[in-house]
């Protein structure tokens, strides 16, 4: 909650901290934290030179500090934090917010293990903050449109469905995301994978069976960077979930197909590279998505095109001002995102004995 003292002097404002200015930090937290009503950035946390001028030059007024241990020195003057950090740090980080009685919002994978998870959840539940995963990706407009289709039930009955996140990055960079390490939480299982296990569960639940396929094709990394997950979902649907670095030509986003229709979806949400440009997040056009753009659905005879939702990143931290200042329901539940991780780890499993792992009940 916002404390008693920002409430006797009038005022409804979460005052947020920013770990982490890269990328991440950069473009899919700071300028949807600082468009959103309630919430105000207050601190920005980087050692980086260049990415402090940066966060001064596009946020005047915010206070930029150089590590967590000078934030924490300030943790009385912040409501909020947010982790935007490498995914070793996530849960190491959330819970020293706990510990002064901060909520946070952590980037995905919000922990490195389900253990970690269900650790870092009950330290929440202990200090009575919360623990919000971001899983942003729950409001690109492509998505919110699956969404829509299945509740109009527009498919019939789903059998089957496939989504993919391709990339083509035939040069490795170095980066910590590349490191197969352990404990570093690399590679494209934790990274877009972590995405689209997300957005499988959410559509069609629980997992009774994953089968998976972990490759490292670029020369210089030690993490998977070809990625194939088959989820047996509870309810029969069979999910197939790909991510790739090497993809050099365009493949369909989704693909969905039930006893009734199909629908398939080519192009990536437009608010990644409206965020990477500069655009401010809001307004009429926010998300929107051209025409020529829109997904297809029918059968082998007859389809039409149908109109994509606009994305909407905004949504989620509105939720979260709602969760912290209203007490409503966090935008996304701690709970969904240990379940995901439970996935990631039994994805690993079978890649590592090439088989299928199912999994109990209490992993669901």
């Amino acid at each position: 909650m916002v404390s008693a003292g920002d409430q006797e002097r009038g005022g409804e404002i979460v005052r947020v901290a920013l770990i982490g200015f890269g990328p991440g930090g950069a473009y899919f937290h700071a300028p949807l934290i600082a468009a959103t009503p309630g919430l105000t950035l207050s601190v920005v946390v980087t050692s980086d030179e260049g990415r402090r001028a940066q966060a001064l030059r596009d946020y005047p007024g915010v206070t930029v500090v150089a590590s967590a241990a000078e934030l924490w020195e300030r943790s009385s003057e912040i409501d909020l934090v947010v982790i935007a950090t490498p995914n070793r740090t996530h849960a190491p980080l959330a819970m020293a917010a706990f510990d002064r009685h901060i909520h946070a919002v952590v980037d995905k994978p919000f922990a490195v293990t389900a253990a970690e998870g269900r650790a870092a959840a009950d330290a929440a539940r202990a200090a009575g903050r919360l623990l919000i995963p971001y899983q942003n990706r729950r409001w690109d407009g492509d998505f919110l449109t699956v969404r829509a289709l299945l509740a109009q039930g527009a498919f019939g009955t789903v059998h089957h469905f496939e989504s993919r996140f391709d990339r083509w990055r035939p040069q490795a960079t170095g980066s910590w995301r590349e490191s197969g390490e352990p404990g570093v939480a690399g590679g494209l299982l934790y990274d877009l994978g972590s995405h689209l296990i997300d957005q499988a569960l959410l559509l069609f639940g629980p997992v009774a069976a994953v089968y998976a396929e972990l490759d490292m094709r670029r020369p210089g990394v030690s993490a998977e960077d070809d990625v194939f997950v088959s989820l047996t979902h509870v309810s029969g649907v069979r999910s197939h979930l790909h991510a790739s670095a090497l993809a050099a030509q365009a493949t369909p986003r989704f693909r969905v197909s039930g006893s009734a229709a199909s629908w398939v979806k080519w192009g990536l949400d437009v608010q990644e590279a409206a965020l990477k440009a500069g655009v401010t997040p809001g307004g009429n056009a926010w998300g929107q998505e051209p025409p020529e753009r829109w997904g297809m659905l029918g059968t082998e005879s007859s389809s039409a095109p149908v109109p994509t939702q606009p994305g909407d990143y905004l949504a989620f931290y509105a939720g979260v001002a709602a969760a912290i200042r209203d007490d409503a329901p966090p935008p996304v539940q701690v709970h969904e995102a240990i379940a995901m991780l439970d996935v990631i780890e039994a994805a690993q499993r079978s890649a590592r004995e090439r088989r299928v792992v199912e999994l109990t009940p209490a992993n669901r």
